[in-house]
């Protein structure tokens, strides 16, 4: 505080730092001193041609800083006539950063950065001139040079405004100012105070008054000179900014007419109002109103109700200015009556209605933003007090609401820009004017943004600590950024029009960028930045201008003063020495006219060679590579890179050039290892230094334009001038793509939110398809003819459908997973322009840019025609991609049309005309005719309309009556190109030019708006993603924003989310109502989530009916009658209602949550009856007999394990990072798969498969990492030779395909996915060289299919017509494989050619000896023998030179399934549970010749049996080391053994349950849990270690519950032993209590006559509570097994649950001190509370919830679940089956429901957490989903591969255990 004190009440700058000795400050250039004659005091005159060689700087130099912290700066001066002037403001925000604010008359229009803002200065005229009389006419001031009769100036610049308004930033201190020629000033001053220059002290103390708080007069010192008689405003100007004008332009500084009001009009004390005037309409805009009036009138129609004209428009109040009101005379004032008036403030207040007493000066709110807001529908306007207490602004929160997420794009101005970073962690691109840094290993972006224009060149030095960049354009400069901390440190003014390339030295201390200067002449500039890291001054070292072309330099890595170029026809180098920049040419020779286009230097270094010693590659267009000395400067050997169909290596290089044209090599780098080459062929080829053969190659879809080597020489960096970048990764030989882009300007775009896709149109003439999360290309869909380019698109909102319309007018429907074309239709002439799907998915509407308007039914797969009408949407192009908008309900379509001054409004279904707004004639005071530009609707509880205009304008429009409910002014500084309204109505998204805009939708804050900049270009589209969770915009490139605002959790009718309205299904208008039944299945397979995703209401829903998750906590109003009920969007409102009833308030906002969405919790307050509407049920049976071909005999064949459950595709996964559990463990090995573990001795990977997870685990640790990407069963995997590349099969069947990914082993990321079997993968191999791999398809498809692992594109496929078991790879021969089938085997060979591949196959059946057989195993010898196994025990022995069977013997009675073979050693693993260890060195031997036939009998003896171990179930998978020492084999009892053939041990690494898993729970010290099969076992784990500690089995029963006792002490437990014990419930009515620590059972006992289905231990573990499937529940003695009560309440239906808690002695008004509850399937829960000591148990309460009428198929009904709410007492969780899918919670106390949680599907398991009340359930739909009970929100979790029908938490609620059939998982939970 005490630093700012002196600087009350102002500071006199020039006086502050006596300016006139030139200490504090500095002068550059023509800068003198002379006295004024008009204001008759010295004053500076600053001239010059040049602004910025002739300037004032205050202070001295830019390191030093003012300091000055006043909001306002003054500033006295005059520009000189007939010449131009420039101001610096440099101001220091609190963020931190120094914001430069420039004014200048030469701006012709406003520019803004995230640093730099620019200000075009209007000059005025003096009174009476020419000049002025033009600027009058104009409204505002003429832009250029200053007038000749130019008056002297008083500028007010309000700091804070222009900081929080325009860059969203807070207001520190004045930094510096530089003031530029032409211009005279006389001072400069800060303050926080408002002062009026037209008034000065001595007026002041004479008027005796008393002014407004925060104003002053102007100082003495510092007032202009007013003769006696004259006015201050008549001589001299008063410009204050932000200005208070009259239809200003925005964002300029002139002079407001407003400013010229006598000042005696600031010291009237006591204004008196004035009566509202009426305004007359100018002739044109008479002319325009008749004429409208006349077209737009429709004609009359039989049987449609009469339109509703813009007649119903109310008569908007008159907006006067100011400057009439001050010209008014106090009896005309007096005169006026009592009324209200419109106070308007087109200069960039916010305009308010206000009684007119308040005085003219203060009306203006001081920190008010550049908004107009004016509220047309209030009939009583609300007065404001001009003097009010200061107070804090508010603001839209969260600040910011918008955050940068991820951006899809590269290049921009250059695709030759990308470098590695931190060792090859992260690469650096550039995004157009953004820089992206992303790491490679999680594809997770960061930004560097503040260019201004597209960035042309990049440079990082060595240790990635200093970034380099630069901008294109006329204004081109360079930045210095922090790379760690992503800071611009400084900018670098070049003084160049184009900067093309920038380098670093090794040390980072030396920079050197080339570019062109003004005259076009290549300019070399070198810079210091040793200091730049430390916030130096970086300063040139030396710069030099040149004739010769420079398209690359480089600075030597041993040298920071040498550097290196090339260019068409040269190669130099380059040498700093004194000050100078010099270079010498490289003698090139013959080579001269070469274009040389990239430079590397030799890597390396030896002791016997100087630093300098080294070889310098150059690249050329025409393939030649020139090896130069770059001591000696002369060419050592220069080599031509050819065509590989081209064989010259016989030829020297001198005898090349007449062999036809090279390869065109675009970069080079080297590293010490090898050379990388980037050619126009598109190929990336890696070379031996010695260019002798090609080491490897990655080809690409266009030219390689860059290559770069990382420090460590593993991977190279390639991009494209198509917009891809990538890597390749040298040991493992494959390729990964990093970033996709367009090539050109996205015209819009379209969001699945079902999938999370984006699909978007080019300029480029390509649709493409993305994932949103990952960033990568789906699909891609190109058109061939520019006419034809694709310019809108739009997502069906339910089906992996999109539309796209083209420049020629065509619509297509394609189908994405089958990317096929669906429908074709040409309507239109003209271009497609709007093209929308309904969001109930019911029709496709599309514009044409000649006024045509199509709607189609999107029900039929061709999307049939409905109805074409003409000359009903505006002509032109300029309104697309989204012309057209459909409200959220579905009924209205809107647009504009049919000119462009009018809205149509128009019935969805049948495009009759309900509505037409003109908008031309809503400012009466304009002189022009408005047009409007976009529409967009608003949700549909709201019933708005919102339209954008040409004189940038929103409009809240009635959309039933037409009515105009707010307007607001100057929303962008152009126009607004697009708008988007949130789904529950609180913001308002806006882009105009490069900005995109976050509002507040009510306008009711005194700072609405967010600014956020990013985008070089204009953008062409801006939406909310469908989740609300995020921002998507496009222009140049993608920009995802995370939209961090938290969806409102406040009660409001009229925002809530449209979604949560159910309606019944209705017969469209003329259209067949049985199109209904042909997507009837689809609909049913659409789940709610899914309409959430999609913002669309529901049509049908099965019954019972089930709440839509919205995204609001909404309350049940209460009618009149007591009913219950959600208030309905969309109805018509009431012309008289007033604006509280149509523009509600929105709710407040809080900061953002952890990614989640919400489902709808209902607060019930009281007891009234509800009503509840129960849809219409409609089903539908689909009956498909599909012919299959039968399933072969044998085991080893792959059969998906049967699932009643169906997968939710709608469920969205939380982002990584923002999960609220984390999955920690998977119990268990899947011994149904084949083939689906891999080991690899040599790394120690150990990965193997559980459901659709595949899970690697470190065998040293236990630790576990989880690779989730598949949804079905994985079938198989597979493992590269090197161990860095793992592949997983899964899924397929009738309606869907499988999936194969690929995985990094390294980061665990899906390098790629394959979806190309139609049933299920039989097996996956690679082959020696990693260089391919095969997939085998199961018998209903029989097809073989090889892949390349480099771009994982298929090279041939092979149908069989027998089913297919086995498939490998030979281990001595790449290009050989086998594959097996039903008594044949098939050796293939693989024939390259190019880029593709063959098989050539041959088929060898088996000897007739062993007749028919499924030879069902395969492995390889290294001496080209072949094993193959049947099912039938036999071990076949194959010659593979000459397909042969050799050799056979009986190696088990059982099917062989699996054979490994290493050197002399063969294990055979059967169904008979045997792995036996065969000795086969003596085949080799017995191998005969052609001629020698040998007897079977004979070679039996040349096999040996060494070992046989006996396991648990048959062997499907097996891995073992080279030597057959150990090795790991699975079975089908879910088990994987370690084996030890040296020792003959086996050691079980991976247990879990065979059969279904029946229960799991948590012990209550956490130390184990427990689980429990239909197999009979009970297993106990230790935790966290997770290994089986003591397994109970229970032959020939199943084990349906579980429980864990109290630990109790030996007096507790009458002499029995202490410890802890766990019982079990088992299916022929017994319970048996086994002790974990003696792992012995204690006892038995049979308390029901049928199966235990429940079982709970009660609190303080006295007694044992249990429940048959017959409904009794038994209470019997831990201890002595004795029975003691029997309740048959429940009888008659299944106990599903048995819970006790604690009880205090007297709560609930009963005695006892615990409480238990039971539940029975028939929806009935009774609560008891019980002293058990004491032999009491009473019945509390008895709840019985109701359901309709159970359909046929009441076994498939969800159970009935209760649970005692842990973190709410005396509260009980219900679910089960009901009319609604709901959580109801219950109060014991009040005896009445508290609330409801709505749910997606009926719950399968439910368990509440014993914090933050959570609470988790899972559902048939593989879907576990963490919801929070208080607000609804929720995550969901799809790792499971089956219905999750159990869920645990433990009891200290850190843990989850969920189960799937056999799968358990073991989650963390973290919390939402």
């Amino acid at each position: 505080m005490s630093s700012k004190a002196w600087q009350h009440p102002y500071v006199n700058v020039f006086k502050h730092l006596k300016l006139e000795e030139w200490r504090k400050a500095s002068k550059e250039g023509d800068v003198t001193t002379y006295m004024d004659k008009t204001l008759k005091c010295s004053v500076f005159r600053i001239r010059g041609s040049i602004p910025a060689s002739n300037y004032i700087l205050l202070p001295r130099t830019s390191s030093q800083s003012l300091g000055l912290t006043g909001r306002y700066l003054y500033l006295l001066f005059r520009p000189s006539p007939s010449k131009h002037f420039v101001v610096h403001v440099d101001i220091a925000s609190e963020e931190g950063q120094v914001i430069r604010v420039s004014f200048s008359n030469l701006f012709k229009e406003f520019k803004s950065t995230a640093t730099w803002l620019q200000f075009p200065f209007l000059c005025g005229a003096a009174s009476g001139s020419v000049y002025e009389t033009t600027a009058k006419s104009a409204k505002h001031g003429l832009v250029g040079p200053a007038p000749a009769s130019v008056r002297w100036t008083c500028l007010m610049m309000d700091l804070r405004y222009v900081l929080s308004v325009y860059l969203n930033k807070t207001h520190s201190h004045l930094k510096s100012i530089k003031l530029c020629s032409n211009m005279t000033v006389k001072n400069l001053k800060t303050s926080d105070l408002l002062l009026d220059p037209g008034l000065s002290f001595s007026e002041f103390r004479q008027a005796g008054v008393m002014l407004p708080e925060g104003t002053a007069p102007m100082p003495r010192e510092m007032c202009f000179p007013v003769p006696k008689g004259s006015s201050w405003h008549q001589l001299y100007d008063y410009i204050r900014f932000p200005t208070d004008g009259v239809k200003m332009p925005f964002d300029s500084i002139q002079k407001g007419l407003t400013n010229q009001t006598p000042k005696e009009t600031v010291l009237i004390e006591s204004p008196i109002r004035e009566e509202s005037r009426s305004v007359n309409l100018s002739k044109p805009v008479q002319d325009r109103v008749s004429l409208i009036q006349q077209i737009t009138t429709p004609k009359p129609r039989a049987e449609q109700r009469p339109l509703l004209l813009t007649s119903s428009l109310p008569e908007l109040p008159a907006a006067c200015s100011e400057r009439v009101d001050s010209l008014r005379s106090p009896s005309q004032r007096s005169q006026a009556p009592e009324g209200d008036r419109v106070v308007c403030d087109d200069g960039g207040g916010v305009h308010v209605y206000a009684h007119y007493e308040e005085d003219d000066h203060s009306s203006h709110s001081s920190d008010s933003e550049d908004v107009a807001v004016v509220n047309a529908a209030v009939p009583r306007p609300l007065s404001l007090r001009s003097i009010r207490p200061a107070k804090q602004q508010r603001k839209l929160q969260p600040d910011p609401i918008l955050k940068l997420s991820r951006i899809i794009g590269f290049g921009g101005a250059t695709l030759k820009c990308a470098v590695w970073a931190n060792d090859g962690e992260e690469v650096v691109y550039p995004c157009h004017a953004i820089i992206v840094s992303m790491k490679i290993s999680s594809g997770q972006q960061r930004f560097f943004i503040g260019h201004t224009d597209k960035v042309s060149a990049l440079a990082l030095n060595t240790v990635s600590s200093l970034l380099a960049s630069a901008q294109t354009g006329t204004h081109c400069l360079i930045r210095l950024w922090s790379y760690s901390k992503g800071q611009c440190l400084t900018m670098i003014k070049t003084h160049a029009h184009s900067l093309n390339t920038l380098s670093f030295s090794y040390s980072g201390g030396v920079l050197c960028g080339v570019g062109k200067d003004s005259h076009n002449k290549t300019m070399v500039v070198v810079w210091n930045t040793q200091r730049a890291t430390k916030g130096g001054v970086v300063t040139i070292m030396a710069k030099a201008h040149t004739d010769v072309d420079v398209q690359t330099m480089k600075i030597a890595f041993f040298d920071d003063t040498r550097m290196v170029s090339c260019g068409v026809g040269n190669v130099r180098l380059w040498r700093v020495r004194g000050g100078s920049l010099r270079s010498c040419p490289v003698n090139l020779g013959q080579y001269h006219s070469l274009e040389f286009t990239d430079l590397a230097f030799e890597e390396g270094h030896a002791p016997d060679r100087q630093p300098d010693d080294r070889t310098l590659f150059a690249s050329s267009k025409s393939g030649h590579i020139l090896e130069i000395d770059y001591i000696s400067v002369a060419i050592k050997n220069v080599r031509r890179l050819l065509p590989s169909q081209q064989n010259h290596s016989h030829r020297r290089e001198k005898q090349t050039f007449s062999t036809g044209p090279g390869i065109a090599v675009n970069s080079i780098s080297v590293c010490g290892a090898f050379c990388a080459t980037g050619s126009e062929d598109g190929f990336l080829r890696l070379w031996p230094l010695d260019f002798s053969s090609v080491l490897l190659e990655a080809e690409h879809e266009g030219p390689v334009s860059l290559v770069s080597v990382s420090a460590d020489g593993m991977s190279v960096l390639a991009a494209t001038s198509t917009g891809n970048l990538g890597y390749l990764d040298v040991n493992s030989r494959g390729y990964r793509t990093l970033m996709r882009s367009h090539t050109n300007t996205v015209l819009g775009f379209s969001v699945d939110g079902i999938r999370r896709q984006i699909t978007t149109a080019s300029k480029d003439c390509t649709v493409r398809v993305w994932a949103m999360d990952s960033m990568q290309q789906l699909y891609d869909f190109v058109s061939d003819e520019d006419n034809d380019a694709p310019c809108s698109v739009a997502f069906h909102p339910s089906l992996p459908v999109f539309a796209c319309g083209s420049n020629s007018g065509t619509v297509r429907v394609f189908d994405i997973p089958e990317s096929s074309l669906l429908a074709q239709h040409r309507q239109h002439r003209g271009a497609v322009v709007g093209l929308v799907f309904s969001p109930d998915g019911e029709h496709l509407y599309s514009a044409g840019s000649l006024g045509y308007l199509a709607l189609y039914n999107a029900f039929q797969p061709e999307y049939p025609i409905l109805r074409v009408l003409g000359n009903v949407v505006a002509q032109g192009a300029d309104r697309g991609p989204d012309a057209l908008v459909v409200s959220s309900d579905s009924r209205c379509l809107a647009f504009v049309g049919p000119t462009e001054y009018t809205v149509t409004i128009m019935d969805a279904h049948t495009l009759d005309e309900l509505l037409r707004v003109d908008v031309s004639v809503l400012d009466v005071e304009s002189t022009t005719l408005d047009s409007a530009l976009k529409v967009c609707f608003a949700p549909s509880s709201l019933s708005h309309l919102l339209i954008t205009t040409s004189s940038n304008k929103i409009l809240w429009i009635n959309r039933s009556t037409g009515r105009l409910l707010r307007e607001v002014s100057e929303v962008h500084k152009h126009q607004c190109a697009s708008l988007a309204v949130s789904e529950d109505g609180c913001f308002l998204l806006t882009a105009g030019h490069n900005a995109v805009k976050v509002w507040d939708y009510n306008m009711k804050l005194d700072v609405n708006s967010q600014v956020f900049i990013g985008h070089s270009q204009p953008i062409t589209q801006v939406s909310f993603t469908p989740d609300q969770m995020g921002v998507v915009s496009v222009g140049d490139a993608i920009f995802f924003w995370d939209f961090l605002a938290q969806p409102h959790q406040e009660p409001s009718c009229s925002l809530s989310s449209v979604a949560a309205v159910t309606s019944p299904p209705r017969a469209s208008k003329g259209l067949d109502v049985s199109l209904l039944n042909a997507v009837l299945a689809e609909q049913e397979k659409t789940e709610f989530n899914e309409m959430l995703s999609n913002g669309m209401p529901r049509k049908e829903a099965p019954r019972p009916s089930s709440s839509l998750p919205v995204l609001d906590v909404s309350s049940i109003q209460k009618t009149r009658h007591g009913a219950s009920f959600l208030s309905l969007g969309g109805c018509d409102d009431d012309e008289d209602d007033d604006e509280e009833e149509e523009l509600q308030s929105g709710p407040s906002h809080s900061p953002a949550p952890r990614h989640a969405s919400f489902l709808r919790v209902t607060e019930r307050a009281g007891t009234g009856d509800s009503l509840s509407v129960l849809p219409n049920h409609i089903r539908a049976e689909e009956n498909h007999e599909d012919l299959k071909m039968p399933r072969p005999d044998c085991y080893k064949h792959f059969t998906p394990r049967y699932k009643t459950s169906v997968q939710d595709t709608s469920a969205v996964t939380p982002p990584p990072g923002q999960e609220g559990l984390s999955l920690k463990a998977v119990i268990g090995y899947n011994g149904n798969g084949r083939s689906n573990m891999v080991w690899n001795p040599d790394t120690g990977l150990f990965v193997y498969s559980c459901g659709c997870v595949v899970v690697v685990e470190n065998l040293h640790t236990g630790s576990q990492k989880h690779w989730h990407g598949h949804s079905e069963e994985i079938s198989t995997l597979a493992v590269t030779h090197d161990a860095q590349m793992v592949a997983s099969a899964s899924g397929g069947g009738a309606s869907s395909k499988s999936l194969i990914c690929i995985w990094n082993v390294q980061d665990g990321s899906r390098r790629n996915h394959i979806s190309y079997h139609k049933g299920s993968v039989q097996r996956l191999a690679f082959s020696r060289d990693d260089l391919y791999f095969l997939s085998v398809g199961d018998f209903q498809e029989s097809v073989v299919a090889l892949w390349s692992t480099r771009s994982f594109e298929l090279l041939c496929a092979v149908s069989v017509s027998v089913p297919l078991h086995e498939a490998a790879f030979c281990p001595s021969s790449a290009s050989q494989l086998a594959f097996t089938g039903s008594s044949t085997v098939f050796f293939c060979t693989i024939h390259t050619h190019g880029r593709g591949a063959e098989l050539q196959v041959q088929k060898v059946a088996v000897p007739e000896r062993i007749g028919e057989a499924e030879v069902t195993s395969l492995c390889y010898n290294t001496n080209s023998i072949l094993y193959t196994g049947t099912n039938r025990g036999l071990v076949c022995v194959w010659d593979t030179n000459t397909l042969r069977c050799f050799l056979t013997w009986e190696a088990d009675e059982g099917e062989i399934g699996m054979l490994v073979c290493r050197g002399n050693r063969l294990v055979t693993g059967s169904n008979s549970k045997k792995l036996r260890l065969w000795s086969v060195g003596a085949v080799q031997n017995a191998r005969p010749s052609n001629s020698e036939r040998t007897t079977h009998q004979n070679r039996n003896s040349q096999v040996l049996l060494e070992q046989e171990m006996l396991l648990d179930g048959t062997v499907v998978s097996a891995a073992f080391d080279d030597v057959m020492d150990m090795g790991i084999v699975g079975t089908t009892a879910g088990t994987l053994w370690y084996i030890n053939w040296v020792d003959n041990t086996s050691i079980r690494l991976i247990s879990g349950h065979k059969s279904k898993v029946n229960g799991v729970v948590c012990s209550p010290d956490e130390r184990h849990f427990a689980t429990c099969g239909q197999d009979g076992s009970v297993r106990v784990w230790a935790l966290p270690s997770n290994e089986l500690l003591v397994q109970f089995q229970v032959l020939n029963q199943s084990c349906e519950c579980l429980c864990w006792s109290r630990p109790l002490q030996p007096c507790e437990s009458g002499g029995t032993g202490g410890g802890v014990c766990v019982a079990g419930g088992y299916s022929d009515g017994s319970v048996r209590v086994f002790n974990v620590e003696s792992a012995e059972m204690e006892l038995k006992l049979l308390p029901h006559c049928s199966a235990v289905c429940a079982l709970q231990y009660s609190h303080h573990g006295q007694v044992l509570l249990s429940g048959g499937k017959d409904g009794v529940v038994t209470v019997s003695s831990p201890f002595t097994g004795v029975t003691s009560r029997i309740i048959n309440d429940h009888k008659g239906a299944p106990i599903t649950t048995i819970q006790c808690i604690y009880k205090q002695y007297r709560e609930f008004g009963l005695e006892g001190n615990e409480l238990w509850l039971a539940v029975s399937l028939d929806r009935r829960v009774s609560i008891w509370a019980a002293d058990w000591a004491k032999d009491k148990c009473e019945l509390l309460d008895w709840l019985t919830f109701p359901a309709p009428s159970s359909p046929e198929e009441a076994a498939n009904l969800p159970p009935s679940l209760a649970a005692f709410s842990p973190t709410e007492r005396g509260v009980v969780v219900y679910t089960g089956y009901s009319t609604e899918r709901e959580l109801t919670f219950y109060c014991l106390k009040k005896k009445q429901e508290l609330r409801t949680v709505s749910l997606t599907d009926w719950a399968l398991s439910l368990s509440l957490c014993f914090k933050e009340r959570l609470l988790a359930v899972g559902s048939n739909k593989r879907v576990l989903k963490l919801i929070d009970s208080s607000s609804g929100r929720f995550q969901g979790f799809t790792w499971h591969s089956d219905s999750v029908h159990l869920c645990s938490f433990s009891p200290s609620g850190t843990q989850l255990f969920t189960t799937a059939h056999n799968e358990v998982f073991l989650w963390t939970l973290r919390g939402l």
